[in-house]
């Protein structure tokens, strides 16, 4: 995009992936605004490094509008395992078509058509509309976050194991949330990405590789467990409603016939280098 001084507004703004852009887009120039839905998460953001935050509700066409003014481009990740994020995707492209914003950078997910999954099955309608929006597009298609680990980071000190409930034996496609938001950025920055939909990976790995990796950077012996999920939602404290709890049902159980695969040759094109790896990621945990 050129222009003089760019303004990206950021949906989702806080949560995880979010919380990686300000400084990836600020990096380059670009100004970012923050969407998020009250004072307290407002409060929470603005220790990031966005230039302005709006308080809005994804669900309300007037504060959409509000936060879209004098922005050149929108960051949209959807609001995870709620019943309506396909209809918040669509909301936040017709506002984007209503401001006349220029380019929109949709944080998809990998196989968006694995439709048994309801986060995947989600993001369909949203890429289909986007794709007939008039937008510039960059639709963007991630594996599972890295960071997703660092949640069991605490149980595999404590315990030297480190425990999710499908096979350990399953490979799994992962990608770094900083890569992930340089994509972004370089989204907005430059024009070689538009009007392309890239699946994000940086590597394909099981629970025993991943459990090595632990134990050579830590000195000692990790173990990959493989709790049941009642004991692996014990153990990471999760708080799910009850439509959360049986969509990460579903993802497990998936995992453990399917795993999820993904290539890398994408990401390394886009970022002209090779992603950031899963050593690269635990040897980040051990100096937090």
């Amino acid at each position: 995009m050129k222009s003089k001084e760019l303004k990206v507004l950021a949906i989702g703004a806080a949560g995880p992936f979010a919380s990686h852009i300000p400084a990836a887009l600020r990096k380059r120039g670009i100004k970012v605004r923050a969407f998020v839905r009250s004072e307290a998460k407002a409060e929470a953001v603005r220790s990031q490094g966005y230039d302005d935050v709006v308080i809005g509700d994804l669900r309300d066409a007037a504060s959409l509008d509000t936060a879209m003014q004098t922005v050149d481009g929108v960051f949209h990740i959807g609001p995870a395992f709620v019943e309506d994020e396909t209809q918040l995707g669509l909301n936040v492209i017709e506002a984007a078509q209503r401001a006349g914003v220029r380019r929109f950078v949709f944080s998809s997910v990998i196989q968006p058509t694995i439709t048994q999954l309801s986060n995947h099955a989600s993001k369909i309608p949203v890429e289909d509309a986007l794709y007939a929006s008039g937008l510039e597009y960059v639709v963007l298609q991630p594996a599972n976050f890295f960071q997703n680990i660092g949640k069991a980071w605490p149980g595999v000190i404590a315990k030297g194991t480190f425990n999710e409930p499908f096979p350990k034996s399953a490979r799994i496609a992962h990608v770094d949330l900083r890569d992930l938001a340089e994509v972004v950025s370089l989204a907005f920055a430059e024009d070689r990405l538009i009007y392309g939909t890239f699946e994000l990976c940086a590597g394909l790995l099981n629970r025993i590789e991943i459990a090595k990796i632990m134990s050579e950077v830590l000195g000692r012996d990790i173990k990959a467990g493989e709790p049941s999920f009642a004991e692996w939602e014990e153990e990471s404290k999760a708080k799910f409603t009850s439509e959360q709890r049986e969509a990460m049902k579903k993802i497990f159980t998936y995992y453990s016939h399917s795993p999820m695969g993904g290539n890398s040759l994408v990401l390394e094109a886009i970022l002209k280098r090779e992603p950031i790896g899963i050593r690269s990621y635990i040897e980040s945990l051990v100096v937090q």
